[in-house]
Parts: structure tokens; sequence; C-alpha cells
């Protein structure tokens, strides 16, 4: 069977007291690309999109207006699962660019090698090797 070249219908989208600087770990030491970023006349980060594979994770600064500003005003952290080739390579990259590692690559029960690490503002990534498509097929 083909793989499924169709894009993700699934994008995370975070807020960040400093979104440049999430921009910046997120590219150094996770291995993100910067897609686009919209800026706001203050200098803030209205809009911007980072691609991994072929995952996008939206963001933005906090204290925007909006509705989804409002929605999200009191929200906390969240997660956000990456699927990686090489998770040992993946993890030492990161430690290396100062990511906060929560945990060290580890053999999963249910076939995945992962590891944990924490953003500048408290969001855990977890990087790995389980890809849901990749477990059905």
């Amino acid at each position: 069977m083909a793989a499924q070249t169709a894009p993700p219908s699934v994008f995370p989208t975070l807020l960040y007291a400093d979104a440049k600087a999430a921009i910046a770990q997120m590219q150094a030491a996770f291995g993100f690309t910067e897609d686009m970023v919209y800026a706001a006349d203050d200098g803030s980060v209205l809009h911007a999109e980072l691609s991994y594979g072929n995952g996008t994770v939206m963001l933005g600064s906090k204290g925007g207006e909006g509705a989804f500003a409002e929605a999200t005003r009191d929200a906390g952290p969240t997660t956000v699962y990456v699927v990686v080739e090489d998770c040992d390579a993946h993890h030492r990259r990161a430690a290396e660019n100062g990511a906060e590692i929560l945990s060290p690559p580890v053999d999963q029960s249910y076939g995945s090698r992962d590891y944990i690490a924490r953003d500048l503002e408290g969001n855990v990534w977890v990087f790995g090797t389980y890809s849901p498509d990749r477990a059905a097929g």
C-alpha cells in the first residue's frame, strides 16, 4: 500500500510569554524549521509556524486579543509528541543546546524509544520513534 501523502490535520498550538525565545529553542535544540512568523507592531509574535517532518506546530505570544487569546489566557503547559527517526541523536542535540531533559532515551514495552524534554516555558515535549500510522501498518 502506498504511503499517505496528505498533510496532517492536527496542529498543536502553543502560546508563550517569549515566543521569540521559544522559536529559537525549538530550532536549535529540537531541530524544527521556521516556516513563517508574523509579528505585531510591538514585535511580539502574532502567529508562527514551525515544522518537523510532515508536522507543524503553530505558536504565538501570550497576551493577545480576541476569542483564542481569551480562551487560552490561563491555559497551562501542554505535552506534544514528535516522531523522530533517531531518538538518541535527537536527544544529544537537545541536550547540547540546553534543553531541560526530563527523561533520557528509553526503550518502551510497546516498541518505541523516546525521551522527554521541557521547553523554556514548561511545555513538555516527547520525542520518539512511535508513530500511530506506522503502528497500524
